[in-house]
């Protein structure tokens, strides 16, 4: 036969594939892969990196809470809290 050119030969192997089993790849919802520079891809580290930092920083500290038995309030001096204290007065 004549030799087939790439697409022809993507084109067949994909047919070849639908006739031995149903399974289908699922869609891509992203974009493909493309490439970065290196001053991108550090950058992206290390932001990823101080996130992962600042979650873990807060994981330890429920646990330690929730280990202690500390409940964290609310601290409003100048809020309702010493509302509740105060006369009411009419203006009138």
């Amino acid at each position: 036969g004549s030799p087939l050119t790439s697409e022809e030969r993507r084109l067949r192997d994909k047919k070849h594939l639908n006739d031995i089993t149903a399974a289908r790849l699922p869609p891509l919802h992203h974009s493909p892969a493309k490439l970065l520079s290196i001053e991108e891809s550090i950058a992206i580290q290390i932001q990823q990196k101080e996130a992962y930092e600042e979650m873990q920083a807060k994981l330890a500290a429920q646990k330690l809470a929730e280990r202690l038995n500390i409940k964290m309030l609310r601290f409003e001096p100048e809020g309702q809290a010493s509302m509740q204290y105060r006369e009411v007065r009419d203006e009138d």
